[in-house]
């Protein structure tokens, strides 16, 4: 896959949120083959998703709209409010504007269906590196 970016001179650190285990594991594998990405943890809720974010200060956090404990929206909006560099990603598999809108309002750069994951992601990955490498 040709990428728009010098992967020697940036590397996004990204957490990764999800309760569905199988899932997480097909983005782990997505993220881990492309260059100049480093997938530092990955949350089982959104109560972790949290703490793991005030702990490791990603650049990008990839989440899941719906999930356990604290869902993707309440998290988005706690991570935002204290690190509002963040990017944040939701993936959800619900496509109604509702979510859109909640995510969104939370901070969200950017909501992708689950189904589409697999092109669309790396797709947004490497336009917020390109976004952070220009002077």
């Amino acid at each position: 896959m040709d990428t728009p970016v010098s992967h020697e001179a940036l590397r996004l650190r990204i957490l990764l949120a999800d309760d569905n285990e199988p899932f997480r594991r097909r983005v782990r594998k997505l993220i881990n083959k492309l260059p100049g990405f480093e997938l530092l943890a990955e949350a089982e809720d959104g109560e972790q998703a949290v703490r793991l974010a005030q702990e490791l200060h990603p650049d990008i956090v990839v989440t899941d709209v719906v999930m356990p404990q604290l869902n993707g929206i309440e998290a988005t909006t706690r991570i935002k409010s204290e690190s509002p560099c963040v990017e944040v990603i939701a993936l959800s598999m619900h496509g109604d504007d509702g979510f859109r809108s909640a995510m969104r309002d939370a901070g969200a750069t950017t909501y992708l269906l689950k189904d589409n994951v697999s092109y669309e992601l790396p797709k947004v990955l490497y336009s917020l590196a390109a976004a952070r490498t220009i002077p």
